[in-house]
Parts: structure tokens; sequence; C-alpha cells
């Protein structure tokens, strides 16, 4: 076995099975045992105008960036079949571009607003910080993917779904992604990572709210406190 295999099967064969063990676990735990937690804590009432250029472009951004890796998982052929004719992968690979910086775009303006406005520092836990460290690692070395190592949506096809798939047969092919380069890997366990921290936080409200507030109209939210007390 090469001096890298014993990392390798940690990191590509252990730690994935871990992870998701854990959130499955700890998901299906905390929804029974504390269901009121499910949500996304919205700071919105308490800073409206960053918020919204923040989460708004982080959301659609990564909704499509997610959407592309999932269609490269389900339907690898017909995407290396659309890949064939090159301006169409170049088409593909300069979407998935705009919208991984427009992810990064919405994600720094929601870490700054985090930082910046006093009332939302205050309700930010240190969970949130390390989920958008998380988030920002991901985007980024998804980025430098896509620049220096490009034409990922055929490779992702060509050997991380059937790496992905293999993990779901319990049969763990590590061989289809232990070449790819460094940033990849890193890329991949920083998923796994995120995974794994995933129902320990915030982000559980995506499993029970399909995020209409993407497409709804504006709401007037009213926040009320016992009378007397001070406004923090």
């Amino acid at each position: 076995m090469p001096s890298w295999g014993i990392l390798d099967q940690l990191l590509f064969v252990v730690l994935p099975y871990l992870v998701f063990f854990i959130f499955f676990y700890v998901t299906i735990q905390r929804y029974r045992q504390t269901g009121f937690t499910y949500s996304s804590l919205s700071s919105q009432f308490l800073e409206n105008k960053q918020h919204f250029w923040g989460l708004v472009p982080f959301h659609y951004g990564i909704l499509a960036v997610l959407t592309g890796h999932l269609i490269a998982f389900l339907f690898p052929r017909e995407l290396l079949l659309w890949n064939s004719v090159p301006i169409r992968l170049y088409i593909l690979e300069i979407s998935a571009l705009v919208f991984a910086l427009l992810t990064l775009v919405g994600l720094i303006s929601a870490i700054l607003r985090r930082a910046e406005v006093p009332k939302v520092r205050r309700v930010t836990t240190v969970a949130d910080w390390i989920v958008y460290g998380q988030l920002l690692f991901q985007v980024i070395s998804g980025i430098y993917i896509a620049i220096f190592h490009p034409w990922g949506s055929a490779w992702f096809a060509g050997a991380v779904t059937p790496y992905l798939r293999s993990l779901l047969l319990f049969n763990p092919q590590i061989d289809y992604i232990s070449a790819l380069p460094l940033m990849a890997k890193l890329h991949f366990v920083s998923a796994f990572l995120l995974i794994g921290f995933f129902p320990f936080t915030r982000l559980v409200h995506i499993l029970v709210v399909p995020n209409p507030y993407l497409w709804r109209r504006t709401q007037v939210v009213r926040w009320y406190r016992a009378p007397g007390r001070p406004v923090s």
C-alpha cells in the first residue's frame, strides 16, 4: 500500500461513515427531544439591509452550485455527453464559477454583518462562527479548483460519482479519488466535516423548511417585549 494509503483510508472511508452516522443519529435525536430548535433563528428583525445583500445572493448561489453537484451525481453519463460539445462544457463551467462567486460574495457579506452589527453579533454563537469558517473554506476551495483544476463537472462525473456511489453500496473504492489534486481532497474532507457538524447548528432548518423566503413577499416582523424591559 502506498504511503498515502492509510491516510486516504481514514479520510475517505472511515470519516464519511462516521460523519453520516453522527448526522443521522444527532439529527433524529435533536428533532425528537428539542424539535423547537429546528429553526434558522433568523436575525432579520435585528437588521435587514445587510441581511438581504448577504443571505439572498448566498442562498441563490449555493442552491445552484449544489444542484450542479447533484446532477453530476445522479446523471453522470448524461453530463459527460453534454460536455462532449466544447461550447456546452464552457458554458457549464463558467456558469458554475459565476454562481460560486455569487455564493462567496453573499457569504462574506453575511460574515461581515455578523461581526459588525452589535445586535447580530450578540446573538451569534461559537457554532455559527465554526459553520461560517467551514462554508468559507468550502466555497474558496471550490473556486480554486474551478480555476486551477478546470473541467470539474467532467472529472466529478467520471471519478467522484463512482466513489460516492461505492460508499452508498458499502463497498468504498478510493482508487477513483486517490490521484486527485490535494485541494480537491481537502474540499471533500471539508464537506464531510461540515455534514458531521450540521446537526449541531441552525442549518438543520434546511431539513424542515422549503425556504419560501427566497421568493415570498416582504413581511413585517414585530418584536414584543415585557412592559418596562429596556431593549438591548
